[in-house]
Parts: C-alpha cells; structure tokens; sequence
C-alpha cells in the first residue's frame, strides 16, 4: 500500500469574499512549462519542479464542513489541510467546528484564521488540546504567508501519513514475529504440557532420577500408588535410601555401571506398607534441560502372577472334574449292579428276614452312593440344568429347616415371603444351590452371631432402574434376596466378588467358588444379581428371575410291570460294562422276554443283520467305546426299521446329548443307577398300546 500526495484543501468561512481571496492566491500562482523552459535557458540551470497544484473547497457553516469531511473521508480522498475561520455566525464557531472535524478526520492540518481579539491560544487549547496538527494564521494574513502554508502543510500531511504507514509495516511486522515467537512458546509449552501430562497420566508406574546420584526427581500418580510412599517421600530420595528395591543393588545398579541396557528386569517391589510386589523394570537415559538423567518404568505383574496362579488351579480343577466325571460314571455302572441284584433278591418269595434287612441296607446305601455321583456330576459339569416350573416360596419354604440346620445357633434365620408370586422357570438343584452359597456366605459374614432376613417380592423393574446396572432390564420379575448384619464391603472387595476363586476367607477356609457359582446359575436363568453394601452396614444379594408362564409338566405314570402280562417282546440290549449287561439280560429273561446281547455298536450291527426281523426295542447305554455311541446306533437302526422302539440309558445326564433327540426320563430315557422295577416299568410303557409313545 502507498501514499500519493493529497493537494485537496477546504476553506471554511462565512464570508464569500475571503472564499475569493483563498483562490486567487492558491489557485492563480501556477507555473507552466513554458515560463519553466524559458528560465532553464536564462539562467543555465534544470527546470525546476513541478510546483503542486491544489484542489480548493469551500463551505461557509461548520456543519456543511463536516459533511463535506466525512463525505472525503469515505470515498477514500481526504482533505489534507482545512483554513477555518475562528467567527462564523450563526452556527457553530470555528473551535467547534475543528473539534468536529478531528473527529471524523483526526490526520486533517488545521490553519486557524483569528484576529488578535478572537480567541487566545490557552483558550483554545484548552477545548481542542495542544495539536500538532494545529497553526494560527493572524488576520490580515499574506498571501505569501497563505501559500507557503498550504505547501508546507500538504508536504507535513503527505510525509506524515508516509510514515504512520511505514509504523503501521514496522508494527505488522512486529506483530508477525511477536506471534510467531509466540506460536513457538506455545507450541513448547505445548510440548512440555504434553510430555508432563504423558508421565503423569501414564499408567504404568514411571520415575525420573538424576544420573548418578538415582535419586528421584518427579514420580507420576501410578508409581506413588504402587510404591504407597507419597510424592513428597520419594522427591530427593534413590530406591536404595527407601529399601524401595530388594534387588536394586544386585540387579538393576549393577547393569547401570556395566552400562548393560534394562529392559523388563524382574525384581521385588517392597512398598511402604511392607508388602512385596512383583514386578519388571525397564530404564532409559534421557536428557532433561541439558542434563542427564534416567526415565525408570515399573510394571507390577503380581497381579498377572496371581491369575497364571488361578489358572492353572482352574486347570487342575478341569483335570480333577473330568477325573470325577469318569469315576462317577463308572459308578453308576457298579451302583446299577447293586441295585440290580438287590432288587432281585427282594423280589424274591420265601427270602429270609435277615436276607430281606441286608438287601434293604444295601439298596439304602447304594441310593446313598447314587447321590454322591450326582454331586460328583454336578462338579464336572456333567450335570445339567433341568429346568421346570418352580413356586419360590414354597420351594424356600421346604428348605427353610435345612437352612436353619446349617447356619448353627448363632445366627437368627427370618425370612418374608410375598404371596401370590408367580412361577419361575428354574433348575431346582441350581436354585437350591443359589439358596444355599447366599446363606452361607451371610453366615460367615457374621463370625459373631446376627441375623439373616430371606425375602421374595415381585419388583417392577423401570428404565431408570434397569440403566444403573449393566445387566439389568426393565420388566417384572421375582426378586429373591439375602441380608445379613455383618460387616459389609468396602468398593474394592464389591468389585471382586464375583470372580472365580476370590475369597475374603483364611487359607482352606472357603475355595472362592460360591459366589461365582450363584453370578453363573443366575445368568443361566437369563437374571441377574445386584449387591448393597457398605462397610459397617451389612449386605443384601438380591436375585432377579424373570416369572415363566409356562404349566408344570405332568409325570407320566408308568405301568406297573406287574400289570403287563404279555412279555412276549425281543429286545436288543447294547452295554459296554459286561455285569451291567449281565444284569439287564437276566432281569428281562425272569420277566419272559427274549433278549440279544451286545457289547458295542459293532457287535450290534452283527446282531442286527442275523434278528432284525424279530427285534422289537433297542436299549443301548448312550457312552460307549467303538465306532458309534448309543444316539448313532440308534440313528442307524431306526433308518432301518423306523417302528423300532429305542430305550436309552446312561450315567450321565440326558441334558448333555443335545437337542437331536428328545429323551425323557421314564418314557424313553432311563438314567443309571436304577432299580429292576425301574428297568421293567419302562419297558412295559413301551410296549404297552396305551403307554406313551417311545
């Protein structure tokens, strides 16, 4: 941008006659090139240069010179200099008028025309300033004197703006550079900002040491909170002055003499409580402000240890479950014997007291054997839910002295049950066990003595209700909850509680299962379990089930085998354990049917090709070594001959073989161990014409 000289002045007076006046002198005294020519020749010198030539303006009233300043200074073509006339009747004086002028126009010259009874300098410049901007021209004034001041003042308005423009570039400039420099302090302090809030809010505990001396500088949040030293303890202080390090000396300051690079250097972390940590530290040279120093990082894997620890008990489990599954199975097997025989014996006319007693027992204790495998089952997982339609209350209701039993005398059971809950969908052995962890985990919550309140109500779960807890949803549901009056929990136990092998107990005194094992049932049942709890203040478990609708199923009433009289029927019987085969074969032949034998699926098919005509039922266990298990057996038969009748039989439960096949117990499922009259009812059912369908 430039500046290009401003000729443009402005008379302002009241009087025409001086308007005359102002032109003849500024506007009559133009040089032109001929006159200009003609002294160069005269007197032997340059011509000289051109002479300005100025733009004249009048106004006779400040206000019409006003307008006629703003008007130029909006169109981009100010006056540069403005003659005023100190009286102007009727409107404002010329005081007022320069003091309206400055503010529209504050660059504008000003020549002030007064005569010596107009007004004094001191009382002018007490209204408009002192202003350099500001001349007196004394009347009369000369013309000389009026042209060299509208020279001079044009030249001053011209040089001035000149230079306001070149301070304007020279603050730009500055400004440019000031920002720049600014944006570079920023973008370091930036920087710095960022690498401290870096280390500060890095996860993993960090530590800056002086090199040398090991002392700590700055600590983030994470080291002082696994250390438990406070910042203030650990500034100006090495690992070695705080017994920070059990292995520093040895491990980590030896490798920084050797020079040797640290990275995930086991050691032991002893925190300020006295707990040892396990953990791996790295270090790395930095330089900070020219200085250098050592960034040490330390990763506390004690945790890490300690779930490598619960994983391989939770193997060691798996391994002892599928041990349990398989014994337990075999057991069956045996218990089936047993039963078996002793059921035959009992069936037998004319049997001795005595012999009659000891069968009795032995059945007692052979149905106690057949619960012990169950829970065996149960631990292996092999045993799965079977759900069906539970009233709550009264299935607490039945339980309530077991409970009371089992929670000792200290500890005051109460319990309140609403009426009119609706059913549940609900594996009854599951529940039970949900029932029980609940009461006994209240229990051991009260070492001293308390009370347990068991309730049941139905609960109108909300949105906002549903929206507080992460596994919740709105709805109606059975709520069922344990309180005790115990010590409570604080956030860090709540946090935990659920998690396989956790426990708040002493060594051996509780496997940390229970509570894990209550969160799982109650996800089966598609509910969920919420905890209130504070320190000082008690618990309360509170189980949601969703209520069912569904009716109970009726159990099928067997035939009495006493009752059915015609045994006139050929079964195939498919068992792996010889003495269980053994059984079956002689039970079924004293009840007058005809029965092939076979060891396995292979065998079988042998029978089968040579007696297909004549056979009537199938009766295979479902595990069992060879080329197919009981289910495919079956499949492979019934392709055959699709009125074939199939009886399975197994000692685990039917839950586990899938949904390809419908097994009922008592109607086409026959779960081992079992009694002779067990075996015969069900036998009679599928052959009976008004039994239900096999």
């Amino acid at each position: 941008m430039t500046v290009r000289p401003n000729n443009r002045i402005l008379v302002v007076d009241d009087n025409a006659a001086i308007h005359d006046d102002f032109r003849k002198i500024l506007l009559k005294h133009r040089r032109t090139t001929q006159i200009d020519a003609m002294e160069s020749v005269i007197f032997d010198a340059p011509p000289p240069a051109p002479a300005p030539e100025f733009e004249l303006y009048s106004a006779f009233q400040g206000q019409e010179a006003l307008d006629q300043v703003t008007a130029a200074v909006a169109s981009g073509t100010p006056f540069a200099v403005a003659f005023i006339d100190v009286r102007m009747p009727p409107g404002w004086d010329g005081i007022e008028t320069i003091w309206n002028l400055w503010k529209a126009d504050p660059a504008l010259q000003i020549v002030v025309c007064t005569a010596h009874s107009d007004y004094s300098w001191e009382r002018m410049t007490s209204v408009l300033g002192v202003n350099e901007n500001l001349v007196i021209l004394k009347k009369p004034f000369d013309n000389i004197e009026v042209l060299q001041l509208a020279h001079a003042l044009t030249r001053k308005w011209f040089v001035t703006q000149q230079a306001r423009l070149r301070l304007d570039e020279l603050d730009a400039l500055v400004n440019a550079r000031t920002a720049e420099l600014q944006r570079a302090h920023d973008e370091l302090s930036r920087s710095k900002e960022r690498f401290s809030k870096a280390f500060h809010a890095n996860p993993i505990p960090s530590a800056i040491q002086v090199t040398g001396s090991e002392s700590f500088v700055d600590v983030n949040d994470a080291f002082v909170a696994m250390t438990g030293f406070s910042r203030e303890e650990l500034i100006g202080h090495s690992p070695l002055e705080l017994r920070l390090c059990i292995d520093y000396e040895s491990r980590i300051r030896r490798l920084l003499r050797e020079g040797v690079p640290i990275r995930n250097v086991e050691c032991e972390i002893s925190t300020r409580q006295n707990q040892l940590r396990s953990a791996l530290i790295s270090v790395e040279s930095i330089t900070i402000a020219g200085e250098p120093h050592l960034l040490m990082m330390v990763q506390d894997i004690s945790e890490r240890l300690e779930l490598e620890v619960q994983l391989r008990q939770a193997q060691k489990m798996e391994s002892v479950g599928q041990l349990a599954a398989g014994i337990a199975h075999d057991f069956n097997n045996l218990l089936t014997v047993i039963q078996g025989h002793s059921s035959l014996q009992l069936a037998t006319e004319h049997l001795p007291q005595d012999a009659v007693n000891s069968m009795k027992e032995i059945t007692l204790a052979a149905d106690r054997a057949a619960e012990l495998t169950r829970q065996l089952l149960a631990f292996s997982r092999r045993q799965v839910m079977r759900p069906r339609v539970v009233r709550l209350n009264e299935f607490i209701s039945h339980g309530m002295s077991v409970l009371q039993s089992a929670i000792g005398e200290r500890v005051t059971l109460r319990w309140d049950l609403a009426e009119g809950l609706p059913p549940i969908w609900a594996d009854e052995a599951s529940l039970e066990q949900v029932i029980l962890h609940l009461t006994m985990n209240a229990r051991d919550a009260m070492p001293n003595g308390g009370v347990i309140l068991i309730t049941t109500e139905l609960r109108e779960v909300s949105a906002e209700s549903a929206a507080q807890h992460a596994e919740a949803r709105p709805g109606t549901f059975v709520r069922f909850s344990v309180t005790d009056t115990g010590a409570g929990m604080d956030l860090s136990t709540r946090a935990r509680i659920f998690e396989p092998f956790f426990t708040t107990k002493e060594v051996n005194k509780g496997s940390g299962m229970g509570l894990a094992t209550v969160y799982g049932i109650t996800k089966q049942h598609e509910g969920w379990i919420e905890v209130i709890t504070a320190p000082g203040a008690g618990s309360t478990f509170a189980v949601y089930f969703p209520p069912t609708d569904r009716m109970p199923d009726p159990t099928p009433a067997l035939p009495d085998a006493s009752t059915d009289t015609s045994h006139d029927h050929t079964i195939l019987i498919v068992e792996d354990d010889g003495a269980v085969r053994e059984l079956v074969k002689e039970i079924l032949e004293s009840h007058d049917y005809r029965v092939y034998e076979a060891e396995n699926a292979d065998a079988a098919l042998v029978v089968w090709e040579q007696n297909s005509a004549e056979i009537e039922l199938l009766l295979t266990d479902m595990v069992m070594p060879g080329s197919a298990n009981g289910l495919e057996l079956s499949r492979l038969l019934l392709a055959k001959k699709p009125e074939l009748k199939v009886i399975y039989t197994s000692g685990y439960s039917s839950d586990l073989f899938g949904s390809d096949v419908k097994l009922r117990e008592g109607v086409n499922y026959l779960p081992k161990p079992y009694l002779s009259s067990k075996l015969t009812g069900i036998l009679s059912n599928a052959f009976d014409p008004n039994g239900t369908r096999v």
